[in-house]
């Protein structure tokens, strides 16, 4: 490959500066707007401001039910002195928004009333003028503004329009915006799927957030990484669309073209952003239309379309982007950033002991789940090398406050059970290891702590470690499940690995779990008792932070095998070497058992249902589970 057919790229401008120098060139043109019913403009913007019409009400109306009177015909009225009126003489009977005629200027309540017979009432109170009775224009009044311009229409808005005798108004349009995924790799059908191919995921991504943020979508079936192609649907989207978004081709790569076709037929305004994830965006100008090029990996791809496309959007549609409301949070995990960039980090959110908890996801730009369990975002400033442990943080919601403070939230290690749980409770989970679940309970920043840490003097599970840690508080274990650990290989077994002594092989490449796990202590305990030096062992030093991540690491042959349990193995239709049952409990401050959240997850441990469920998973066995240890 020669050097040349590489873009040597990239700047690294900061993003707000990036967006200022874009947005100065972009002519976003509001002469054109969209005339509309107003029973269709919920969600749509005011170009110009709104003026009633008519009065509401139009006419002077009941406010309730009763008999409308004229005021000083009941002068006088009291218990001792009632006081007799006559249908059609003296009043006549009224109902909410009867007319009120000129010959009456008062409404009384129809429990205020004592009915006769012979067409007669009895009152024992007067009433005064204008009693209960709504006057014309007493909640809009003809000529005054209803709705300011620039004014995202509301439901409870459209009924004062209507009120306000508006049938139609003026709206920006819509912003027509075209998306087009790139890539010889890309598949839209699943059905096509195989190795080397990606299913587009993307664009269906941006194809929502598109209709959620008010625009109007144009999806393209992915293109292939032909250059005149690219060049000619770029060009034709740009001249029938608003704003053009381009996913993939933006980096260095041979085949990354984005940058070349945009400023042949266009302009290279910004070529890398100081964003991670997201660096190699391209923002250009083709017809004179924006268009956005997003780097391919889905949480860079997400990350990007919220800090530009969407500001785009909002700003044709004549809005700008909403502050968002930020909450301090307690960070649970160290974070190590670039000082070249800002970062976004997504994170899991809970209270504890009446603070908010934020624990960092898995990071990469490739990691979709993360974008889908995440509570929130933080930001890690450029110029910041990272944020300490136990470090207070702003957070972005991606949920609802009402949601994350009704969490349980668990730091610790990662088993398929706490996805049956997280099916029944609100649970923010981060898989830190067991030790880190230990010093996230020491530090208060969990409710509970699943951990499987194995006393390599005793071969007892958890409890010396809890004594270790915890010498002056009250502690407990709500025991969980006895797990079947063992080592997880490919189908068949192509390399016949039996135990600890085949990992010395050359043969065999190792993927390990991250330092601190209870899986990761298990195997060093083995290893030492059989006297096998770790720097034997090929790939000791490649860490994973789950067993699902051991296993697909596994299945796709980059590695041979790995400790795990059965149930990550036989879900991944791999095979099992198995080595033995291990203690996989919940650690906990005696004081948080009166939680009515750690209450939900104790019966729940030792429902039918659960162990229905988790027994159908296999490698698993019940022992006094759900019982509480006091240590």
């Amino acid at each position: 490959m020669k050097k040349e057919d590489r873009n040597i790229y990239i700047s690294n401008i900061d993003l707000d500066e990036a967006i200022t120098s874009y947005f100065s060139k972009i002519n976003f043109n509001f002469d054109s707007c969209d005339e509309i019913e107003v029973y269709d403009c919920l969600d749509r913007v005011t170009i110009e401001p709104i003026f009633a019409k008519n009065s509401s009400p139009h006419y002077n109306s009941a406010a309730m039910d009763g008999i409308a009177v004229c005021s000083e015909n009941t002068m006088g009225a009291n218990e001792v002195n009632p006081k007799t009126l006559i249908l059609n003489k003296d009043f006549i009977y009224v109902n909410t928004g009867n007319v009120i005629g000129e010959d009456y200027n008062s409404v009384i309540m129809i429990e205020d009333v004592m009915e006769l017979d012979n067409n007669k009432v009895q009152i024992i109170a007067p009433s005064y003028p204008w009693q209960h009775i709504r006057p014309i224009g007493e909640d809009i009044v003809a000529g005054e503004m209803i709705l300011p311009s620039n004014h995202k229409i509301r439901p409870m808005d459209i009924g004062a329009l209507i009120s306000g005798g508006i049938s139609r108004l003026k709206v920006f349009k819509k912003p027509l915006v075209s998306i087009i995924p790139t890539g010889n790799e890309i598949i839209e059908n699943i059905e096509d799927i195989k190795k080397g191919k990606i299913i587009d995921t993307n664009s269906r991504v941006f194809e929502n957030l598109v209709i959620k943020y008010g625009g109007i979508p144009g999806r393209y079936s992915p293109q292939e990484d032909d250059y005149e192609n690219l060049k000619k649907t770029i060009d034709e989207a740009s001249k029938n669309s608003d704003l053009v978004v381009v996913n993939a081709g933006t980096s260095a790569g041979s085949k990354d073209y984005m940058v070349k076709v945009i400023r042949e037929i266009g302009e290279v305004v910004v070529h890398g952003i100081a964003l991670k994830p997201g660096k190699p965006t391209i923002l250009g100008l083709v017809n004179n239309k924006p268009v956005v090029g997003i780097p391919g990996y889905p949480v860079s791809a997400y990350i990007v379309f919220e800090e530009i496309a969407k500001r785009i959007m909002l700003k044709f549609s004549g809005l700008e982007k909403e502050q968002e409301d930020n909450y301090d949070a307690i960070l649970s995990k160290r974070l190590v950033s670039s000082l070249k960039h800002k970062e976004v980090v997504r994170v899991n959110l809970g209270y504890v002991d009446d603070k908010l908890v934020a624990t960092p996801l898995t990071r990469g730009a490739g990691v979709t789940m993360s974008l889908v369990k995440a509570d929130g975002f933080i930001e890690i400033p450029r110029n910041t090398e990272g944020i300490e442990a136990g470090s207070t943080v702003k957070v972005k919601l991606l949920k609802p406050m009402s949601q994350i403070k009704n969490s349980l939230v668990s730091i610790g290690s990662h088993d398929i059970v706490m996805d049956i749980i997280a099916n029944k409770i609100n649970l923010s989970s981060g898989h830190v290891g067991s030790m880190g679940g230990v010093m996230a309970i020491k530090r208060n920043e969990a409710h509970i702590a699943p951990i499987h840490l194995l006393d390599t003097n005793t071969g007892e599970y958890n409890i010396s470690y809890v004594r270790k840690y915890f010498k002056d508080d009250k502690m407990a274990l709500i025991k969980g499940v006895k797990r079947l650990q063992g080592f997880i290989v490919q189908k068949g077994n192509p390399k016949d690995i039996k135990s600890f002594d085949d990992l010395k092989r050359k043969d065999i490449c190792y993927i390990n779990r991250q330092r601190g796990a209870g899986t990761r202590l298990l195997l060093d305990y083995n290893l030492s008792k059989l006297n096998i030096d770790i720097n034997n062992i090929i790939g000791y030093e490649r860490e994973m932070n789950t067993h699902m991540a051991v296993a697909v690491t596994v299945k796709s042959e980059s590695a041979d095998t790995g400790l795990g349990i059965m149930s990550v193995a036989k879900a991944m239709e791999l095979d099992f070497i198995p080595i033995g049952y291990e203690s996989y409990d919940f650690l906990v401050k005696e004081s948080n058992l009166k939680d009515e959240k750690i209450k939900s997850f104790i019966n729940i441990l030792k429902s039918e249902d659960f162990k229905n469920q988790v027994e159908n998973l296999e490698g698993y066995e019940f022992y006094n589970t759900g019982e509480v240890i006091y240590i």
